[in-house]
């Protein structure tokens, strides 16, 4: 059914009616934007934090293998001990440098028996394959390590897998499986620095961005849609009524007074003045 034949009062309250929905959807979008926002903040005051701090001893901050605070994010650690380069694997499909690109994962043997999953960077992949182009050693010997602890990773939603020597995320549990039980799964150490330093070394991973993102500016958007919803609505009742003013004064009754010619309409609807009817006189006469 047109929306003309509704009556008046129905019709706009039909319309009334969208332009809340419409806000209480802009609404719930916006508050979905200040939550995303609050976490990001969240984020970078977490960073701000720890990321500076003076690098202290794993085992204050993870006493087993499991436990870790979500707050000692960024924290940096030392780590004494030697890497086991024959168990290291690589993850794959990483986004650096505008490559999928692998990080370099090697356990590392710390003198109290633990292991500890360090991240040493990452290589590009080869020009003429996907596999890695080189792979830096890792040193050999007793070595320290400055990194900063990171959570791990959940595993890939869709199932996928790797093949032999590479992962497709940084699943410590699922690592640990090939490195025994003593590894420490609640996280992984991103390297900063490792004496001795070797002549080459996987490219460094990049800080994180202090960006805070576009979420706030997408809630206030979202607000004024909804403020914007509000106005269009009224502009369509106000247009009607204008409309409908115009039409009652077209069929006033005549009181005898003399009146200018009414507008007629042409058949599109639109309004037709006398000049514009001599215009199209003169043309018809012309073709003749």
């Amino acid at each position: 059914m047109s929306m003309q034949r509704v009556p008046t009062a129905g019709r706009w309250a039909i319309y009334i009616a969208l332009a809340v929905v419409f806000a209480i959807a802009c609404a719930f979008l916006a508050d979905w934007q200040f939550t995303r926002n609050e976490e990001r903040a969240a984020q970078l005051d977490l960073v701000a934090r720890n990321y500076d701090q003076s690098p202290v001893p794993l085992s204050t901050l993870i006493a087993g293998t499991s436990d870790f605070d979500a707050d000692d994010e960024w924290r940096p650690v030392a780590l004494q001990g030697r890497y086991l380069a024959d168990e290291e694997v690589l993850v794959r499909n990483r986004p650096r440098g505008g490559t999928s690109a692998f990080e370099v994962l090697t356990p590392f043997l710390l003198d109290d028996g633990r292991i500890v999953i360090v991240d040493r960077g990452w290589v590009p992949p080869a020009s003429d394959s996907a596999d890695p182009a080189a792979v830096p050693a890792a040193p050999a010997g007793d070595v320290i390590v400055t990194a900063r602890l990171r959570p791990g990773e959940p595993a890939p939603a869709s199932g996928r897998g790797a093949p032999d020597g590479q992962v497709a995320t940084i699943d410590l549990p699922l690592i640990a499986q090939d490195t025994g039980a003593t590894t420490v799964t609640g996280a992984y150490a991103l390297m900063v620095a490792e004496e001795p330093t070797p002549a080459t070394r996987p490219e460094p991973i990049d800080p994180p961005t202090a960006d805070p993102g576009p979420h706030l500016s997408y809630a206030i958007q979202w607000i004024l849609f909804a403020v914007m919803g509000f106005i269009f609505i009224g502009y369509v009742i106000r247009t009607e009524i204008t409309h409908r003013r115009e039409d009652l004064a077209d069929a006033a009754p005549d009181d005898g007074a003399p009146s200018p010619p009414r507008p007629r309409r042409d058949r599109s609807g639109r309004r037709r003045d006398s000049d514009m009817e001599d215009e199209d006189a003169i043309l018809d006469a012309a073709s003749r």
